[in-house]
């Protein structure tokens, strides 16, 4: 039986929101919680590296098993590692310890890293074939943003009540994230439903050693794909600028907001209603995108946020009070919710139904890589000069991103001209 667009619709958004409410309740904690077990702000965000340097070398491979055996059973794999990644985290006392949960959170993230939204959109082409979903992602990235917005209320209330004195108070909010990540593998085995993949005529183990078998010749063909394509090419190239921003707007807000208020608690705790804002600002932006795209484009709004969120994250590097950081860190957030569904629409124009994860993996894995890289590099920088100066740096490389989107923009002008106008779900 076929699922309608509506029906995928209603199950892409909630399992949405079952993703990253959780991601919400540690937002902040994720960066505060090492630093007040002893790692420095190096060591910190070296944990990043190694999780997405993780992510790195198994993007394709995990994609490429999504797009031969399905997205559900690797969907289902990838709950399973976030599990043991938080619990992990909460249980960390020394660097080998985080390190060792940041290798299983890549894990987890290269599992998680598009299969869910590839489902949705051939789910859509079934019955409008090489439709638009541009409005469809700015509704679920608005769903992100609120399930985020609404964690991170709820985290720092969480670190304000602190109801277990043997615990530091940042660390009830990541026990509460590993109870809710098995609430999302729940959902996600009792909701997700998909047929059979083509050339897949078994289940269990022999499925599983089928797709592995078809899983390089789906990378291969994704490759293929980016080799001849110039758009593509550039769009994944994206990725590289932007993971560098988000370096600045996510790893280094509650560290250079602890500095200014003087305690890693504290800034936990004022985090909590801060990033609830600010993921709620996400969400505006996500809906005001798929607005402006109607009326300016695609890849003109796309390339608007890029450049505007590069332009936020030197601001919030400039920002001298805890006040001007955070209208700052509003402002970039909003933008960084504006972007992303205009570029993913970018990227599915790309791609096909048998490709639709590995194109997407493909993306998110030059931005783990180019995050993996520069995390530490800006936290070397932070502990060398000083973390205002590292912030800058970062966010003034990442506005130059926006060339990336030129051939796209290009080839939109193309279409239009030509009057190929598709579809917008």
């Amino acid at each position: 039986m076929t699922t309608t667009p509506s029906a995928a619709r209603r199950v892409f958004l909630l399992l949405t929101a079952t993703r990253w409410f959780p991601v919400g309740l540690v937002v902040s904690v994720t960066t505060l919680l090492p630093i007040e077990r002893g790692l420095t702000v190096a060591q910190t965000l070296t944990l990043a590296s190694v999780g997405g340097f993780t992510v790195f070398l198994l993007e394709l491979p995990t994609s490429g098993t999504a797009d031969a055996l399905g997205r559900k059973p690797v969907l289902v794999a990838a709950g399973v590692a976030q599990v043991v990644a938080a619990g992990l985290f909460a249980a960390a006392q020394s660097f080998l310890v985080f390190a060792a949960s940041a290798l299983v959170m890549g894990v987890f993230r290269a599992l998680d890293s598009g299969p869910l939204e590839a489902w949705f959109v051939d789910t859509v082409h079934v019955t409008h074939p090489g439709a638009d979903v541009d409005r469809t992602l700015s509704l679920q990235s608005a769903v992100l943003g609120g399930a985020i917005a609404l964690g991170a209320l709820v985290s720092g209330g969480l670190i304000w009540w602190h109801p277990i004195a043997a615990w530091s108070a940042l660390t009830l909010p990541y026990v509460v994230y590993a109870v809710l990540a098995v609430v999302h593998l729940a959902a996600v085995a009792l909701l997700l439903h998909e047929p059979a993949r083509d050339g897949v005529t078994s289940r269990g183990l022999a499925a599983a050693v089928a797709a592995a078998r078809r899983a390089p010749g789906v990378v291969a063909d994704g490759l293929r794909l980016a080799r001849g394509s110039r758009v593509l090419r550039a769009l994944l190239l994206v990725e590289v600028f932007w993971s560098v921003g988000m370096v600045v707007f996510e790893s280094f807000m509650p560290i250079r907001l602890g500095e200014l208020l003087g305690s890693g608690a504290r800034a936990g705790a004022v985090m909590g209603p801060v990033g609830s804002v600010g993921w709620a600002v996400f969400a505006g932006g996500a809906g005001l995108a798929g607005l402006a795209a109607r009326r300016f484009g695609v890849a003109r709004t796309a390339l608007a946020a890029r450049v505007l969120n590069g332009l936020g994250a030197v601001w919030m590097g400039l920002a001298l009070g805890p006040a001007a950081l955070v209208v700052a860190y509003l402002a970039t957030y909003g933008l960084h919710g504006a972007g992303g569904p205009a570029y993913n629409t970018l990227l599915h124009r790309e791609a096909q139904a048998g490709n639709r994860t590995t194109v997407l993996s493909m993306a998110s894995m030059l931005g783990f890589a180019a995050f993996g890289v520069a995390a530490p590099v800006l936290g070397w920088t932070a502990d060398a000069v000083s973390t205002s100066v590292a912030m800058v740096l970062g966010g003034a490389f990442s506005t130059v991103g926006a060339l990336c989107f030129l051939p796209a923009l290009r080839r939109e002008k193309e279409l239009r001209a030509a009057g190929s106008v598709v579809v917008s779900v």
